[in-house]
């Protein structure tokens, strides 16, 4: 069974995720991005002329998958699924070279180019409610088992809130 501080662990030390969304007209979509972690929100930097910057709405929900990694050297030898961790969340969509003078800006640095500063929206993700993790905290044999391998963990957990406020 994962706890809370375990799958923001886990959060923390990936940078991959899929994140899905709905176009205005109602199309499902979803994106591959590179991710980063901050006082427990999810930062993506984006293209402002990118489906993400364009389709996901501030306020609006997204779906986030992420793929963790298991297995170390066993994984090259056996094909080994990746655990994962899924949730909904809430996204602001900061508009390009709006948080240039905030101190969020430098926690990004590796996100962002110096020359794509003030051309990169930035897509502020925030989970709510519960993660549905798949294998994480369990070892590989037990991952075998779904009843063991899956959890529903609560996404506050003994660090609290965040209380580091982002400009809309």
């Amino acid at each position: 069974m994962s706890s809370t501080d375990e799958v923001w662990r886990a959060l923390a030390n990936a940078s991959f995720a899929v994140i899905s969304y709905v176009t205005p007209t109602g199309k499902p979509r979803s994106s591959g991005v590179v991710y980063t972690t901050v006082d427990r929100k999810l930062y993506v930097v984006v293209a402002v002329d990118s489906w993400k910057a364009r389709h996901i709405t501030t306020g609006g929900q997204v779906a986030v998958t992420v793929p963790v990694r298991r297995g170390g050297l066993i994984s090259l030898l056996v094909p080994i699924p990746p655990a994962t961790i899924s949730f909904h969340a809430s996204a602001t969509v900061h508009p390009a070279g709006s948080l240039v003078n905030h101190p969020l800006w430098q926690r990004l640095g590796s996100l962002l180019p110096p020359d794509r500063r003030s051309t990169s929206a930035v897509i502020e993700i925030r989970p709510e409610g519960q993660f549905l993790t798949y294998g994480i905290g369990v070892s590989l044999m037990r991952m075998r088992d779904p009843a063991v391998a899956r959890a529903r963990v609560p996404v506050s957990g003994s660090f609290g809130p965040s209380t580091t406020a982002v400009p809309a």
